[in-house]
Protein backbone atom coordinates (compact mmCIF):
# COMPACT_ATOMS: atom_id res chain seq x y z
CA UNK A 1 0.00 0.00 0.00
CA UNK A 2 1.33 3.14 -0.85
CA UNK A 3 1.96 6.37 1.89
CA UNK A 4 -1.13 8.18 2.70
CA UNK A 5 -1.09 11.90 1.27
CA UNK A 6 -3.11 14.84 2.16
CA UNK A 7 -5.55 16.84 0.74
CA UNK A 8 -2.92 19.63 0.53
CA UNK A 9 -0.54 16.96 -1.40
CA UNK A 10 -3.69 16.20 -3.72
CA UNK A 11 -4.08 19.53 -4.54
CA UNK A 12 -0.24 20.48 -5.68
CA UNK A 13 -1.03 17.86 -8.61
CA UNK A 14 -2.13 19.54 -11.65
CA UNK A 15 -4.83 17.05 -13.00
CA UNK A 16 -6.63 18.93 -15.95
CA UNK A 17 -8.67 18.19 -18.90
CA UNK A 18 -7.37 18.85 -22.78
CA UNK A 19 -8.64 17.50 -26.37
CA UNK A 20 -5.49 15.88 -28.67
CA UNK A 21 -5.51 18.08 -31.34
CA UNK A 22 -2.37 16.68 -32.67
CA UNK A 23 -0.67 13.22 -32.95
CA UNK A 24 2.01 11.06 -34.95
CA UNK A 25 4.70 8.61 -34.55
CA UNK A 26 7.65 9.23 -32.40
CA UNK A 27 10.08 6.83 -34.55
CA UNK A 28 12.87 8.02 -32.37
CA UNK A 29 11.53 6.53 -29.24
CA UNK A 30 12.87 3.68 -27.79
CA UNK A 31 9.50 1.93 -27.24
CA UNK A 32 6.47 2.42 -29.97
CA UNK A 33 5.15 5.86 -28.82
CA UNK A 34 3.40 8.99 -29.88
CA UNK A 35 4.10 12.61 -30.44
CA UNK A 36 0.80 13.71 -28.84
CA UNK A 37 -0.18 18.12 -28.74
CA UNK A 38 -3.19 18.95 -26.43
CA UNK A 39 -5.07 21.92 -25.60
CA UNK A 40 -5.56 22.98 -22.07
CA UNK A 41 -7.63 25.65 -22.74
CA UNK A 42 -6.61 28.90 -20.72
CA UNK A 43 -3.44 26.69 -19.67
CA UNK A 44 -2.25 26.65 -23.57
CA UNK A 45 -1.20 23.59 -26.00
CA UNK A 46 1.04 21.41 -24.32
CA UNK A 47 2.73 18.45 -25.72
CA UNK A 48 3.89 15.18 -24.90
CA UNK A 49 5.37 11.34 -25.34
CA UNK A 50 2.81 8.78 -24.57
CA UNK A 51 3.89 4.85 -25.10
CA UNK A 52 0.47 4.34 -26.03
CA UNK A 53 0.73 3.17 -29.88
CA UNK A 54 -0.14 -1.06 -28.56
CA UNK A 55 -3.89 0.61 -28.29
CA UNK A 56 -4.53 3.58 -30.03
CA UNK A 57 -3.49 4.53 -33.67
CA UNK A 58 -2.63 7.91 -33.86
CA UNK A 59 -5.45 9.13 -36.13
CA UNK A 60 -8.37 7.84 -33.28
CA UNK A 61 -6.61 10.15 -30.63
CA UNK A 62 -7.41 13.27 -32.42
CA UNK A 63 -10.56 14.99 -30.55
CA UNK A 64 -10.06 12.36 -27.51
CA UNK A 65 -10.56 14.61 -24.39
CA UNK A 66 -7.50 13.17 -21.85
CA UNK A 67 -6.54 13.89 -18.48
CA UNK A 68 -2.98 15.09 -17.75
CA UNK A 69 -0.70 16.58 -15.17
CA UNK A 70 0.27 19.98 -16.29
CA UNK A 71 2.95 21.03 -13.56
CA UNK A 72 5.33 18.50 -13.72
CA UNK A 73 9.11 19.88 -14.74
CA UNK A 74 9.46 19.03 -18.53
CA UNK A 75 10.92 16.49 -19.22
CA UNK A 76 13.82 15.83 -22.41
CA UNK A 77 12.66 12.45 -24.43
CA UNK A 78 15.25 12.33 -26.91
CA UNK A 79 14.65 15.07 -29.60
CA UNK A 80 11.63 15.83 -28.34
CA UNK A 81 10.71 18.00 -25.19
CA UNK A 82 7.17 16.78 -22.80
CA UNK A 83 5.56 18.97 -21.14
CA UNK A 84 2.93 17.02 -19.20
CA UNK A 85 2.28 13.25 -18.00
CA UNK A 86 -0.92 11.82 -20.33
CA UNK A 87 -2.42 9.51 -17.82
CA UNK A 88 -3.93 6.50 -18.12
CA UNK A 89 -3.79 2.21 -16.71
CA UNK A 90 -1.45 0.05 -17.97
CA UNK A 91 -2.91 -3.42 -18.77
CA UNK A 92 -1.95 -6.72 -20.40
CA UNK A 93 -2.61 -4.91 -23.98
CA UNK A 94 -0.84 -1.80 -23.52
CA UNK A 95 -1.40 1.74 -21.39
CA UNK A 96 -5.06 2.63 -21.45
CA UNK A 97 -5.48 6.50 -21.20
CA UNK A 98 -7.78 8.47 -18.90
CA UNK A 99 -10.72 10.24 -20.43
CA UNK A 100 -13.19 12.08 -19.07
CA UNK A 101 -17.04 10.56 -18.76
CA UNK A 102 -18.47 13.05 -21.15
CA UNK A 103 -16.94 16.40 -22.67
CA UNK A 104 -15.81 19.21 -19.93
CA UNK A 105 -13.90 22.17 -20.61
CA UNK A 106 -10.97 22.01 -21.90
CA UNK A 107 -8.52 22.86 -18.68
CA UNK A 108 -10.90 21.88 -16.36
CA UNK A 109 -9.21 20.52 -13.21
CA UNK A 110 -10.02 17.29 -11.34
CA UNK A 111 -11.86 17.81 -8.19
Amino acid sequence: MSEEISWADFEKVMLVAGTVVRAEAFPEARRPAYKIWVDFGPHGEKKTSAQVAAIYAAEELVGKQIIGVINFPEKQIGPFRSQFLLTGFHTDEGVVITTTERPVPNGARLA
